[in-house]
């Protein structure tokens, strides 16, 4: 199945899809940290750091096979 993508323009600068996903990623991540903070998600986790990158690039992963 191909996709079209279609450039996101900034100030006429061409940027590619991509960064829109990765901007878009960053923000559901930094929504749901409130949100995983308040279920102790982080205790579960040995390094949380290394839990949060995973979140963010399993978000960055699904906007990008299905968007």
């Amino acid at each position: 199945m191909m996709h079209s993508f279609s450039e996101l323009v900034i100030g006429g600068v061409f940027l590619a899809p991509f960064i829109a996903y990765a901007s878009a990623a960053l923000v559901i991540t930094l929504a749901l940290r409130p949100i995983l903070r308040v279920l102790r998600i982080r205790e579960i986790f040995s390094h949380p750091s290394i839990a949060a990158l995973s979140l963010y690039v399993v978000i960055l992963g699904l906007l990008t096979v299905f968007l």
